[in-house]
């Protein structure tokens, strides 16, 4: 097999010939119902995941599978909009090759999103909260086996995943749309089932604020890569145990549409501040 690093250049030569000009310094990258924000970006060029070498196409509800580099808030971009999970029976490699084809291009900020269930009492369906810190509950490590060093180092320090000029600026850039944030931890598991009320209540215990399906790997990835992250999560529902009713990922993507607004707003607040 190919190498990632080769793989990587690959397709970033592809998507490099597409986007002809443009050299985006920042990416993001869209979670479940999120895909509203690419309706924000300008003189758009649109390449789908099956156009691009190596890449695997998306299979979840509410993610296309679309690289569209333009302009947002006049800065230039690259969205990733829809994503890939370990759920659907890809390797952990497959799932966070995007961002390595992102570091690839040239990309130097990720700000990835994610649609999350509240876990802290405070947090409800609706609620945008910036991601402070991460646990990784999944059983893997995208970085396990042997280690590229063209890719980065071998122990990456995970301190300060997500970067804290990032977390400011995205406070920043919430506050000129007047969008209310909260902040928090992030909690990654491997799905696809949600999870137990049992498990909500262990997730607390550990600190976890928010739970979700995906983001850990690819921000583990993005740290290797040497990029900056940040990380919004949408707020879709209160976790297992405290929603009063069953689960479901039509609720999701249902409660994703109704917060895209506030997220879409800051996302354009945090690109014409300059924040990157």
């Amino acid at each position: 097999m190919l190498d990632i690093a080769f793989r990587a250049d690959a397709a970033a030569s592809v998507l490099g010939d597409r986007f002809e000009q443009r050299r985006p310094r920042l990416a993001l990258v869209l979670g479940s119902g999120l895909r509203g924000v690419v309706d924000d970006v300008e003189d758009a060029t649109s390449v789908a995941f099956s156009e691009v070498p190596h890449v695997r196409c998306p299979t979840a509800p509410g993610h296309e599978g679309r690289f569209v580099a333009g302009t947002l808030g006049g800065l230039d971009v690259v969205v990733v909009s829809g994503r890939l999970h370990g759920y659907e029976g890809l390797a952990v490699e497959e799932v966070t090759f995007p961002i390595r084809i992102l570091a690839s291009l040239g990309v130097e900020t990720v700000l990835l999103t994610n649609a999350a269930g509240g876990v802290a009492p405070t947090l409800g369906a609706g609620d945008l909260m910036i991601v402070d810190d991460h646990v990784n509950l999944t059983g893997v490590n995208p970085l396990r086996g042997p280690n590229d060093d063209r890719l980065g180092t071998r122990f990456p320090d995970m301190t300060a995943v997500y970067d804290a000029a990032l977390r400011e600026a995205l406070d920043r850039a919430a506050a000129a749309a007047a969008v209310r944030v909260a902040h928090g931890v992030y909690a990654g598991v491997a799905g696809p089932s949600y999870e137990t009320p049992a498990e909500v209540r262990m997730l607390r215990t550990l600190g976890a604020d928010a739970v979700g399906m995906s983001t850990v790997h690819e921000a583990i990835v993005a740290r290797h890569a040497g990029l900056r992250l940040g990380c919004v999560s949408c707020i879709t529902n209160a976790a297992a145990g405290f929603a009063g009713s069953p689960l479901s990922h039509i609720e999701v993507l249902e409660t994703a549409g109704r917060t895209l607004d506030a997220l879409r707003a800051l996302i354009l607040a945090f690109c014409r501040l300059r924040l990157v």
